[in-house]
Parts: structure tokens; C-alpha cells; sequence
């Protein structure tokens, strides 16, 4: 197994993030030319298993195994509460919802705890200040630095050793909002672009939603002078987390589920910092909210499903889990021609 690398303790300021970024882990090559080797030996024809044999090949690189393992997954929910739904009114929830949908994720009840039992996978959910929202983004920025690092490093210890893959969510009243002004400001294009319903607001909430998007990318358009500003000026708590959980996951060398809109929104100030910092990973599901599909295209991403969903919380990063187990046992299991004694083609 390949030896994980993980920072000698927390860190303290951005620009210790940041070089962070300069020494991240490399895919493990031999594991991967060794699962291709035994794909061409298995009874099926040629590329038959289609993105099955991706997702084994992606395993392997990242774990450092030709024969990668499914043993200890992890679904972990990061939970945030936002200072703009608070104020601008971008949800169709109030904000004592994120703490409400915590206690049925603890006590079972949640979409997602349902289907990690059928995954088979462990959650963990994460709560992050609930009591003290982030700052509404149109006057101030969202995060300080510290609380901004703070964060991350609680995103980064969550990331335990011995786990097999990292499977990440969210829960927030109003992070569709935050997840679209971080979109829009890396990416760029209008906030109409970005914005969608979240929980379900009404043509006139999303337009309201774009206006705020615009007016917090105003706001502080000159002092966003890298990705990790712009998550800090714009982001929320729980997207901090996933940011720094998907940093923490490279830097030990586990693979990563990303959800939906808001997750992948998250990760992709990583990307926008290095455009390596996410190959380590896979979109899980494209969400209905209409920016993902065109967050997506600019990572370069093609999701594992399309299921038309849009409810947060890791619901689709475990239901993929379940591509990636059929992935494995079939790479696994799948008798070779010589042992099946079947002819090979010519």
C-alpha cells in the first residue's frame, strides 16, 4: 500500500494552503498499466464494461493497488449555515433547517442514511458553527482567513487513514447561492448563468438569487486575487470543509465521490488553483440545478449518473458508490479466458 502524506499539523493561513498545493501526490502508473493488463486478459470483449473499467483504473492509480478495495468507503456531510440566506432571503427554507435536517441525518432519517446502508458505506456528518452563520457576502466577506483556514483544516481531519474512498456532501440553507457566486467568479459569465432554484424558490427567487450573486462579485471583485479569496470573500463554512477534505483526500492518496452543484463548486476552487488538484476525483451524479452540467464542462467532468436529482447531503456520491463496487467485483471476480477456457479472439 502506498504510504500516505498528510501535513505535519493544521494549518494556519492560506498561503499555507497554498503550498500545500505544490506538493500533491502523483496517480500510481504501475497500478494502473497492471489493471489494464488484466482487462484485456478477463472474458468480455474489448471495452465492453465501458466506464466500469475507468472507475477500476481510477481506484487503482489513486490507492497505489492493482486490485484496488471497497472495504472502509466513507460518506461525509459537511453542514454550514449562510449569513445571505439570512438576510437576502435566497432560500424557499429558513436557515433552522440545515440544524433540523442534521438531527435526521443522526437519527437515520435523511434520503442519504438510507442509501449508505444499502452502499454498505459508513457516514459521518459535520457540523460547522450552526449557531453563527457566515456573513451575508453582499456587505462583507463571507469568512476571515481564519475562519475561512479554520475550515478547511476541519475538512482535512476528517479525512482518517485506512479509507478506501471519500464519498462528500453538504447541507446549508442558501450554499446554491454561495456555490453559484464561486462558480460565476471563477468561470466567469453572468450570475443568470450560474443561479438555478436550490430547494425549490420560484422564477422571481431565482432572479432574486442572481441579483445577489452580482452584488456580492461587486462587492468584492478587487480583493478576490486568487481561487482561495474567492471561496473566502463568497464561500461558505461546509464549502471550505469539502475543499480542504478533497485536499486532505490527494494528499493520503484516497479517491473522491463529489456530489452535486454546491460540492463540485467547492472542489472547483482547487481546480481553478491547480488543475491537477482533482484528478484524484469523480462527479458522482449531474445535478438538476442547471449551472452543474455548465460547471462540469469547464472541468472538464462527465458525471457517473444522471438521475435528474438535486438534493444534496452525498445522496448521489452513495448511490455511485455503488457503480464502483460492481466496478471492482467484476474486474475481480471476472474469470480470465485461459482460466474459463474460453478462446480469446484472434
Amino acid at each position: 500500500m502506498t504510504q500516505t502524506q498528510t501535513p505535519s499539523a493544521p494549518p494556519d493561513t492560506l498561503d499555507e494552503i497554498r503550498a500545500l498545493l505544490r506538493h500533491l501526490p502523483g496517480p500510481n502508473l504501475e497500478a494502473g498499466t497492471a489493471v489494464r493488463e488484466r482487462d484485456r486478459q478477463l472474458t468480455k470483449p474489448p471495452g465492453s464494461l465501458g466506464r466500469l473499467k475507468d472507475l477500476v483504473e481510477w481506484m487503482a492509480v489513486w490507492q497505489g493497488k492493482h486490485l484496488p478495495q471497497l472495504r472502509r468507503p466513507r460518506v461525509a456531510v459537511f453542514a454550514g449555515n449562510h449569513g445571505v440566506a439570512v438576510a437576502q432571503g435566497v432560500s424557499a427554507y429558513p436557515v433552522a433547517v440545515t440544524a433540523q435536517m442534521v438531527k435526521s441525518f443522526v437519527a437515520g432519517g435523511a434520503a442519504v442514511n438510507h442509501l449508505c446502508q444499502v452502499a454498505d458505506s459508513d457516514l459521518r456528518v459535520y457540523e460547522l458553527d450552526l449557531e453563527h452563520p457566515t456573513a451575508d457576502f453582499t456587505i462583507a466577506p463571507a469568512m476571515t482567513e481564519t475562519e475561512c483556514v479554520r475550515a478547511m483544516a476541519y475538512g482535512m481531519m476528517a479525512v482518517e487513514p485506512g479509507l478506501d474512498l471519500l464519498c462528500l456532501g453538504e447541507m446549508g440553507i442558501g450554499n446554491t447561492t454561495s456555490g453559484a457566486a464561486l462558480a460565476t467568479t471563477l468561470f466567469g459569465g453572468d450570475a443568470t448563468d450560474w443561479v438555478g432554484p436550490g430547494t425549490g424558490v420560484d422564477a422571481a427567487g431565482v432572479r432574486r438569487k442572481a441579483e445577489v450573486v452580482a452584488k456580492g462579485i461587486a462587492a468584492h471583485c478587487q480583493a478576490m486575487t486568487d481561487p482561495f479569496e474567492v471561496l473566502r470573500h463568497l464561500g461558505g463554512l461546509e464549502l471550505a470543509a469539502i475543499a480542504g477534505a478533497v485536499l486532505a483526500a490527494r494528499m493520503a492518496r484516497i479517491p473522491v465521490l463529489l456530489d452535486g452543484y454546491t460540492c463540485t463548486a467547492a472542489a472547483a476552487v482547487l481546480w481553478a488553483a491547480d488543475r491537477h488538484a482533482l484528478d484524484h476525483c469523480q462527479v458522482a451524479h449531474v445535478s438538476a440545478e442547471p449551472g452543474h452540467r455548465r460547471l462540469l464542462d469547464k472541468l472538464g467532468r462527465t458525471a457517473l449518473l444522471d438521475l435528474g436529482m438535486r438534493l444534496g447531503e452525498g445522496s448521489g456520491a452513495a448511490l455511485a458508490l455503488g457503480l464502483v463496487r460492481g466496478a471492482l467485483a467484476s474486474h475481480e471476480g471476472m474469470a480470465t479466458f485461459a482460466q474459463a477456457g474460453v478462446s480469446d479472439k484472434d
